[in-house]
């Protein structure tokens, strides 16, 4: 191949003919040193040689980032390194690799709390329930957006403080700071966030990508111990003797839905999200059982006995669900381009996002507060099923049944599989004890006939 001295003249005035892919000058004063000009215009040098007998090309840079000493310079060095049997295209992937590793360390500690939080919950979405990611996408919330429902802005997560940190940064002694500062306005919330924080450092241990960047002790030193808040139990129930005023003030509500939620949640025993999720196709009323999601069996769910008090409820939600509005609303969803169809919610709401009631606590406390009794929360309900039931002698371990708790021993969690009909036997009990204690007067057997099978029905 004819070799020319490169001069900055020769190198800008090389290009590839027509008809060509690419085309070649050689330098003179280098061995190996050339320069490449492409079809579409590009140039560049490179260095070709001799490798065990084979041919190698290794590219240098382009004219405008090398001058031709330097790149006659980086010609001569290739050229020791194939003289000594290495071969500078390893010694190029190696250098490759070694910046792609330096800038990829340099993103892992430059990796912040809020990044690691969102592949956090990814990892994640599949596996947890909506309400469990729903609580941890809350913690991390900035707020200042205006609320879904009602007025003003929203507030910050427990967790939001910590999301502009890097998580080389989230050390033992701003998680104290952090824990001092929410424990004075939200202590519970506080427990809760930290709690969630442990686990999620745990995490970021085991991933490649945030491993050992969370300094140690972040969560296990004194300092953080001491400053985690110890909430008190909350231990809102209602007494036996406040029933009867309790079901007569919720009976009261105007509003049937909420009505029958509340007193579905007290007889149930079930979460608040359990029961407000509840689609009519859950709801089986031949053969007596509600299909509840569930937090422990977050894949199946639970299956629970229907009672006769709460079945005649949903069965008169049912009509008014099933029933079309008057001529004039009609008229006026058909001018809205839209058509009228039954909720799929047995809990339904037609101001909510996704259709199903969302703020039942409104209506709870008004109508405690009217009827003058202590304040008992949601989650009170579901606590006062759980205490009321022991006055029937109902075994605790069909009540944890009904409920979706875990197992408390090795015999309710290997041995104990009680089918429906037992669940049911006991259910109605307690529900028969409840409804007697709010002097109300129910025939169970007046809802019997709703809820007969196929065999006695063909008798």
């Amino acid at each position: 191949m004819a070799k020319v001295n490169f001069t900055a003249a020769r190198v800008n005035g090389h290009s590839c003919p027509a008809g060509k892919s690419q085309a070649f000058i050689w330098d003179i004063a280098a061995t190996g040193l050339g320069l490449r000009a492409t079809a579409a215009g590009a140039r560049t040098y490179i260095w070709q040689g001799k490798l065990d007998g084979a041919t190698i090309r290794v590219s240098i840079g382009a004219p405008k980032d090398w001058g031709i000493d330097k790149a006659r310079d980086e010609a001569r060095r290739l050229k020791r390194l194939a003289d000594a049997g290495k071969d500078p295209r390893e010694e190029k992937a190696e250098q490759l690799a070694a910046v792609a590793t330096r800038r990829l360390e340099a993103r892992r500690k430059d990796a912040t709390v809020r990044e690691a939080w969102a592949a956090y919950l990814d990892a994640h979405r599949t596996k947890w329930s909506e309400r469990h990611m729903l609580d941890h996408e809350h913690l991390a919330q900035a707020g200042g957006q205006e609320k879904k429902r009602g007025k003003g802005l929203t507030v910050a997560g427990p967790l939001a403080p910590l999301m502009g940190l890097k998580l080389s940064n989230l050390d033992a002694e701003h998680v104290a700071t952090w824990l001092h500062g929410e424990a004075e306005s939200r202590p519970t919330n506080a427990e809760q966030a930290y709690r969630k924080l442990r686990a999620f450092i745990r995490w970021c241990d085991e991933r490649p990508d945030y491993r050992r960047l969370v300094p140690d002790g972040a969560y296990t030193a004194r300092m953080v111990r001491d400053a985690v808040p110890r909430p008190k139990a909350k231990d809102d129930c209602l007494q036996r003797e406040q029933l009867a005023t309790w079901f007569n003030a919720v009976r009261r509500i105007t509003n049937p839905i909420i009505s029958t939620y509340l007193q579905g949640l007290l007889i149930t025993g079930a979460r608040r999200e359990e029961l407000a999720g509840l689609r009519w196709d859950d709801v089986d009323f031949q053969w007596r059982s509600l299909h509840v999601s569930d937090k422990v069996e977050t894949a199946t769910g639970r299956v629970i006995p229907l009672t006769p008090y709460l079945a005649t409820l949903l069965l008169e939600l049912k009509r008014l669900n099933d029933s079309p509005p008057n001529v004039r609303a009609l008229a006026r969803i058909g001018a809205e381009g839209k058509t009228w169809k039954p909720s799929e919610w047995v809990f339904s709401s037609k101001t909510s996002a996704d259709g199903k009631l969302a703020e039942p606590r409104i209506a709870h406390t008004k109508a405690q507060q009217m009827a003058g009794l202590p304040h008992v929360t949601l989650h009170g309900l579901r606590r006062s099923f759980g205490t009321l039931s022991e006055w029937v002698e109902c075994p605790v371990g069909v009540v944890a049944q009904i409920q979706g708790h875990k197992p408390s021993a090795l015999a309710e969690k290997h041995y104990r599989r009680r089918p429906l009909d037992l669940l049911r036997m006991w259910h109605d009990k307690i529900e028969v004890w409840m409804l007697e204690q709010a002097c109300i007067d129910f025939k169970s057997e007046q809802a019997i006939p709703k809820f007969k099978t196929l065999n006695t029905a063909s008798q």
